[in-house]
């Protein structure tokens, strides 16, 4: 796991090795180990390394064929790169060192672009073709790594971080207005811009190619998609169950490869108990992490967040060496300006416990797994999808499910709250964004099934995106990589075509709730006791029937509570600030009407202040300073 950057001058002017460098230092803390420069004429690749697997100096990147025909920097784990290697030296090809990253060079080498659908694994990399001049770029496909890119017609820029962009002379920092108001709806983007205007991210399952004889054009192209469809074959329950433990297994297995030590986040839910039991057949004493949350000015329903005893008692039955850190109010505004600078690109929910929990990690080992994925491919969030029960055609279903996906603020009110950009985000409709992610799925939804598997797409495609994102940065930001063995291929294609009955036990009576409700997981699960039944009744064996049974907690802090009482004062002196460089873009009266609302109990409004509260900030370090903070 590593951190990489890249200059593609287009003009043919040569690339500066100090620019080079300092873009690639920006990103050091995804590779202390190490540092790696390649530079010929117009093209730079840069490399910090994180070593994992081959601690040796024949790991060091940028990497070169014998033959010096093809360069890679690359960032992630190839999980089977050992049975690729057998299949390359059989054709031929001879290798100097035990990495992945070594195979994934010459993988390209010998089947090109097809060498992405042989991969099981998480990846962002660059391969530079010295003979046709031709800069390859790859993301994995479910875009657990990320790789940011911007041009200007003259550079090309390439890195696993934007803050890289910020070194390069021909760069500037400004805010994509277009982007802020779809953040504001979603709490996430859909179309891969960032708030950083003219910066995207490679979409997952693609490739890029720009060559020197492209005009500057980069040509991108979808190598894999999600498919969630039913299975018109009959199988038994019975078989389903015995298939997917099966496979969960061997994928937590092929993830362990590693020539460091692993450990694993154990929040006391099934998914991360389950390869937290998995893990520990092959690890004594299997080091696991857990945060939880002070209480004492909670309220009620929130009392339920801390997770500890439940993930006390799953290490007590796997006799792991169990680590625990609490958090208390204070800490999010502690971390705060650190986190900001290191998530660069704002998405999701109030991210801080990940930040802890990767920081607690990251004193005892290098990789770390986690449970990421289990919700979102075996529908976790029964709740979220019915808007999808009675939508007559699609068009019905993209107005009812995009009016739920409003996060941070409804349409009625992002009118007034954007009054000071208006002119610039004129004629901009967020539904549309919201459609565009069906884009290029091709299923017709014809039943309750395919509708509820479009709303499984679209949270595939955004949700865990935006969890990927995020997770990736809060890790990297303390150097742990950490991997996610729900998105083993095999895995994953399995998921894809598990019949809807055997996610949701009843799709015909899911209740609506809303997504800021509180407590809707509560009352979904005493009436429903749904979601997941196949992942349920496959992991029992693991975890035990309480476990199984109980209802579904997210990773959250109780900041609804503390937004209104102990982190009150943080909140209002960096929001209600007239001054705030936030009301640049935000009408200040409507700002501040929608966090008394919250503060006075009428509305829970968390999310739309935290992501207020990191606004602010992304605006001091990258607009107003420019540096880390």
């Amino acid at each position: 796991m590593c951190g990489i950057a890249g200059i593609f001058n287009l003009s043919g002017k040569p690339v500066s090795q100090r620019v080079l460098k300092d873009m690639t230092d920006a990103v050091r803390h995804r590779g202390p180990d190490g540092e790696g420069f390649y530079t010929n004429g117009h093209i730079g690749l840069g490399h910090r390394r994180l070593s994992i697997i081959d601690l040796s100096p024949l790991g060091k990147q940028p990497m070169e064929t014998a033959d010096g025909k093809f360069v890679v920097a690359y960032n992630g784990e190839i999980y089977n790169f050992r049975e690729l290697r057998a299949e390359l030296e059989n054709l031929g090809n001879r290798f100097r060192s035990k990495t992945d990253s070594e195979v994934l060079l010459y993988a390209y080498a010998q089947w090109g672009v097809g060498c992405l659908d042989r991969l099981n694994g998480m990846f962002a990399f660059a391969i530079w073709d010295n003979i046709k001049k031709e800069l390859f770029l790859a993301r994995d496909r479910y875009g657990i790594k990320p790789l940011y890119h911007w041009s200007d017609g003259n550079v090309f820029l390439f890195a696993s971080e934007i803050k890289s962009f910020l070194k390069h002379p021909q760069f500037t920092a400004a805010v994509d207005h277009e982007v802020l108001l779809e953040y504001f709806t979603f709490q996430n983007t859909f179309d891969y811009k960032t708030l950083f205007k003219g910066v995207s991210l490679l979409p997952p399952g693609h490739s890029a190619r720009i060559a020197v004889a492209g005009n500057g054009r980069i040509d991108i192209k979808k190598y894999w998609d999600f498919h969630f469809q039913e299975n018109t074959k009959p199988v038994r329950r019975e078989e389903y169950v015995k298939e997917l433990d099966r496979l969960f297994s061997r994928a937590v297995q092929r993830q362990l490869v590693s020539d460091v030590e692993i450990g694993s986040f154990l929040s006391g839910g099934i998914d991360s108990g389950s390869i937290a039991a998995v893990a520990s057949k092959y690890f004594k004493e299997l080091k696991t992490f857990c945060i939880g949350f002070d209480l004492s000015s909670a309220s009620g329903l929130e009392l339920v967040f801390d997770e500890r005893k439940k993930a006390e008692h799953i290490s007590y039955l796997y006799q792991t060496e169990h680590y625990e850190m609490v958090l208390k109010s204070g800490d999010m505004k502690r971390c705060l300006p650190k986190l900001v600078w290191h998530l660069e690109d704002l998405r999701l929910g109030q991210s801080y416990p990940n930040f802890y929990a990767s920081k607690l990690a990251s004193r005892f080992v290098k990789v770390c797994l986690s449970g990421a994925g289990g919700d979102e491919l075996f529908g976790g969030y029964p709740w979220r999808y019915y808007k999808t029960l009675k939508s007559k055609n699609f068009n019905e279903y993209i107005d009812g499910y995009y009016k739920y996906w409003q996060r941070l603020v409804p349409n009625r009110i992002l009118k007034e709250l954007f009054a000071p950009i208006s002119g610039k985000t004129k004629g901009m409709w967020t539904e549309d964004i919201f459609k565009d992610v069906f884009r290029d799925h091709k299923m017709v939804p014809r039943n309750t099934e395919d509708f509820i598997n479009h709303s499984l797409y679209f949270e595939a495609k955004t949700f865990l995106h935006g969890l990927f994102v995020v997770d990736d940065k809060l890790s990297m930001a303390n150097s742990l990589e950490v991997r996610v063995p729900f998105l083993d291929n095999d895995l994953v294609d399995f998921a894809l075509k598990v019949p809807m009955r055997l996610k949701l036990k009843d799709i015909d009576s899911i209740l609506n709730m809303d997504e800021n409700e509180f407590a809707k997981r509560d009352k979904y699960f005493k009436k429903m006791h749904d979601g997941k039944i196949v992942l349920r009744e496959a992991l029992e064996k693991y975890v035990g029937k309480e476990i199984v049974n109980q209802h579904k907690q997210g990773f959250s802090g109780p900041d609804a509570s503390w937004f209104k009482g102990e982190s009150i004062e943080y909140v209002e002196d960096l929001l209600l600030d007239k001054k705030a460089g936030i009301y640049d873009y935000f009408d200040h009266k409507v700002a501040k009407k929608l966090i008394k609302e919250h503060t006075d109990g009428l509305q829970n409004r968390r999310l739309f202040i935290w992501s207020l509260l990191c606004f602010e900030l992304w605006l001091q370090i990258f607009l107003k300073n420019n540096k880390r903070q």
